[in-house]
């Protein structure tokens, strides 16, 4: 028995994809803050290249404003509560409405209007009567743009803001490609162009609508692709702490730790840097330059990292990923990048599918035990392992995959698969590794327990991809942002070294708290050293607070 490759999931039409995005049939939404104002300066420049038309739109909640005056109405101050003067401010009111929010929605236009014919671009308008986000949806629905462009802060903005609402409702629910301006200070090209990569055709329509952008614009490609090494050793450990021998036993679970030590390190960072040799070559075939680099971590944090290091001046990544389902509205990472990159966005919804799989997916067929076989794989890499699959059956010339086949290309995934020792698993899967006075100091900062220990595992795991027996401040910086340790504005206090190894011996889920009692009695004490009398007291002041009985002598 025989069938077709089974679907990944990809809609039919990305089967010969509709990448790059056309930049035809622009909307921009208008609200004239800073933002706004330059999402409509960078997606006009790019409509000048392709000869395409801007439509402005603004909506104003008439209806909403109206209905909010007549609850309010009976609240107004008693000079008010007058007939005469009530009918007068209704009038008032009514011209607001009628004719003050059409005006304001006009200016806004017409401001943009001179942007378009700077540009030499034509500009259309679109004035609706809703709720923004709302009328925004509406319009992208009909079928009649191809990009919608916006600030990802409106006239709301506050300190601390990331994303506005109505950014946030629309890159959500809009069907197609988005544009999102982040930083009032960059221009696209300012940087170069980031396109995060996880081999989905989304990715690879992202790739490709970043190209045209890139050849309009002159601005160069770097292509980054991110997978977590990290997660499965975090996620294993905390499974030790609460399954039993027997459980253990029965869920296979060192072998299972095993596999997915050899899976995470050696297959799926294979798999990754094959998306980016495809990538490569999808830009040779477009004759485009682009620089491939293949990053370890939390795939957005990782992705953010290379954005800032490089000063990106624009991320093009899918709406969705490799693991997204037919339900799913919008990617973590990407939902995550959207936030917390500091350069524009542009959130794909166009497809491609390299030649090669294309011709993969239409040619190669599968036994069914081959397909069983692989179906068996985990959700979290089943995808990729089918890909990895396919594109090796093609790379040999095969056009059948068979069960065997499939355990050749699994072995070269895992190296080491057939050999699971269980013993030398028991002894050595979950043994701590020790930490440096530097590194245990920095993550020990960290005020969020549950923070703390996730950093501690992954900085344990990285030690140990870099054969170290010690965790260094190396193995740590990765994985802590500057909002996991507390303001570095305030005072500093300095640990000698006899009260630091104190500190070591408190049980570590107590540590963090004990280290901020103490440096908050020294410093109220106006010290700036941790030493002798003074961390004495701070200590026994600290274990007073945590448990207030006698104490006795007060030693920790």
């Amino acid at each position: 028995m025989v069938n077709l490759a089974v679907s990944t999931g990809t809609a039919d039409h990305a089967k010969t994809g509709n990448a790059p995005t056309s930049l035809s049939r622009v909307l921009v939404a208008l609200d004239q803050s800073d933002y706004a104002n330059q999402a409509m300066r960078e997606i006009t420049r790019l409509a000048a290249s392709a000869d395409g038309t801007v439509t402005g739109i603004h909506a104003y909640a008439a209806k909403l404003h109206d209905r909010r005056f007549k609850q309010m109405e009976g609240g107004l101050p008693e000079k008010y509560q007058r007939e005469s003067e009530m009918e007068h401010q209704r009038e008032v009111h009514e011209d607001l409405i009628g004719m003050g929010l059409g005006l304001i929605s006009d200016s806004y236009h017409d401001a943009a209007g001179l942007i378009s014919e700077k540009a030499g671009v034509p500009f259309r308008r679109l004035s609706p009567e809703g709720k923004n986000y709302a009328c925004l949806i509406d319009a992208v629905n009909t079928g009649n743009f191809d990009v919608l462009a916006l600030g990802s802060l409106g006239l709301g903005a506050v300190a601390g803001s990331t994303i506005g609402t109505v950014c946030e409702r629309v890159v959500r629910r809009s069907p197609i490609d988005v544009f999102v301006a982040k930083n009032t200070q960059t221009a696209i090209g300012d940087g170069p162009i980031v396109v995060g990569m996880d081999g989905s055709p989304k990715s690879f329509g992202a790739l490709k609508t970043a190209f045209d952008i890139a050849r309009r614009l002159d601005v160069a490609v770097h292509v980054v692709a991110a997978y977590d090494p990290y997660y499965h050793y975090v996620a294993f450990n905390k499974i030790s702490t609460v399954l039993d021998e027997e459980a253990g036993k029965v869920f296979r679970f060192k072998e299972q730790e095993q596999l997915h030590e050899e899976l995470i390190d050696e297959g799926i960072a294979k798999i990754y840097q094959a998306h980016l040799n495809v990538a490569r070559s999808v830009a040779e075939d477009a004759g485009v330059e682009i620089h491939t680099e293949l990053v370890a971590g939390k795939p957005y944090q990782a992705i953010r990292s290379y954005v800032e290091k490089h000063n990106a001046s624009l991320l093009v990544i899918g709406k969705t990923g490799v693991h997204a389902d037919d339900e799913l509205d919008i990617g973590g990472n990407t939902e995550n990048l959207l936030r917390m990159v500091p350069c524009h966005v542009w959130i794909g919804q166009t497809t491609f599918l390299p030649p090669t799989d294309v011709v993969a997916e239409e040619t190669i067929m599968w036994s069914d035990e081959a397909s069983e076989k692989i179906n068996r794989a985990p959700d979290f890499v089943r995808g990729i392992a089918r890909t990895a699959v396919i594109r090796q059956a093609q790379a040999q010339g095969h056009t059948f995959i068979t069960t065997r086949f499939v355990d050749t290309v699994m072995k070269a995934m895992m190296p080491g698969g057939d050999n699971v020792d269980g013993d030398k698993i028991s002894e050595q899967a979950f043994e701590r590794l020790q930490w440096s006075p530097e590194a245990n100091a920095i993550v020990d900062r960290i005020s969020d327990e549950t923070v703390r220990e996730n950093i501690r595992l992954r900085a344990e795991k990285s030690a140990r991809r870099d054969a170290s027996v010690l965790v260094l401040e190396v193995h740590i910086r990765p994985f802590i942002t500057e909002s996991d340790l507390p303001d570095d504005n305030a005072p500093n206090v300095t640990w000698r070294a006899a009260p630091l190894a104190r500190l070591q011996r408190v049980p570590e889920a107590f540590r963090g708290q004990v280290r901020a009692s103490v440096e908050a009695f020294v410093q109220e004490n106006g010290a700036t050293i941790i030493e002798g009398d003074i961390a004495e007291a701070a200590f026994v002041a600290s274990r007073k607070n945590m448990c207030p009985v006698d104490h006795g002598d007060g030693k920790s």
